[in-house]
């Protein structure tokens, strides 16, 4: 479906309104036999690697689609991403998200220039409700990660981690609708096939994971989670990323609530990083020695920094 060339055409389009974000040794992971390294799209322009994606996206509609606006879904990152890339494009953007999402990522959102509606009481709910707004007002909806230059952007973290790091032989990702895991697996394992990909979920309504064990695309139930950004479902209608997900998950991992916790406040006293919930199962995998196919030359992504401050202070204290 997606091609290294693909990925590699979108790093070109992307790489000038984008950071190449960091990707520093962990010494706290490491060990004298393994070392760790942490990818930090938490120091992405909005706070999260949404915005490769949203980016690319954009930058492939046609001057009729920008001139008609777009929309999006979200629980907050793939938003921000959204309306920070129509802002440089000049394109108008409208989000919408359920009563689920945190007040403070919606203030994020309209900070920079977006139109916040909130409509249901999940993901999927405002989903359907934007799929109805977009056949309507004819307005290109922008898809969180089931688009194939949305998984294409995401895909350049996969070319920068192996440019900084071409003896990985193991990554882990966060994962949740897919386009994230799928699109850094498609380019680092057409370079490198025999790297392992291992995924990393919350217990908490982890969709991706229990499609997989299904076999098809399921619905799950969407649970309040400090890992809020990988809530949602893959939708039964899934033309991409559930496939790809087939081809390179190596291993998948779900981690519980007081573990995301744990690696909240880790990341912070041993990384002096700030972390969503989301960007600390990563680091937990390695810590707590989850999966056997971790090997000696490791890259935990940290997906994002989006965290409430009153929330970060209170698990850090």
């Amino acid at each position: 479906m997606i091609s290294l060339e693909d990925i590699k055409q979108a790093h070109d389009n992307i790489s000038s309104y984008i950071h190449k974000t960091p990707q520093i040794y962990s010494k706290a992971l490491s060990t004298d036999s393994q070392k760790v390294y942490l990818k930090l799209e938490s120091m992405q322009i909005t706070g999260s690697f949404k915005l490769r994606g949203a980016m690319n996206k954009l930058l492939s509609l046609s001057e009729e689609q920008k001139k008609s606006g777009v929309i999006a879904v979200s629980t907050g990152n793939h938003g921000k991403g959204v309306a920070y890339a129509a802002k440089q494009l000049g394109i108008k953007s409208k989000i919408f998200m359920s009563s689920l999402v945190p007040k403070h990522r919606c203030d994020a959102i309209k900070s920079l220039g977006a139109l916040v509606e909130i409509v249901g009481t999940n993901s999927d709910e405002a989903d359907l409700y934007a799929k109805d707004y977009a056949l309507k007002n004819s307005i290109e909806l922008i898809h969180p990660f089931d688009d194939l230059k949305i998984i294409a952007g995401q895909g350049t973290i996969g070319l920068e981690m192996l440019e900084s790091m071409p003896s990985v032989d193991t990554v882990i990702v966060p994962t949740s609708g897919g386009g994230l895991i799928g699109g850094t697996a498609l380019a680092i394992k057409a370079q490198k096939p025999n790297v392992n990909i291992i995924a990393v979920s919350m217990k908490r309504g982890a969709s991706m994971y229990e499609s997989l064990k299904a076999g098809r695309p399921v619905e799950v139930v969407e649970e309040e989670t400090l890992a809020d950004c990988l809530g949602g479902s893959i939708g039964l209608e899934n033309k991409y990323t559930f496939k790809i997900a087939q081809n390179v998950i190596d291993d998948f991992i779900l981690i519980d609530e007081d573990k995301i916790s744990e690696g909240i406040k880790f990341n912070f006293e041993f990384h002096k990083l700030v972390t969503e919930g989301a960007a600390a199962t990563s680091v937990m995998v390695v810590k707590d020695k989850l999966s056997k196919l971790i090997g000696k030359n490791v890259i935990c992504l940290i997906c994002g920094g989006n965290i409430d401050p009153m929330l970060f202070a209170k698990i850090i204290s």
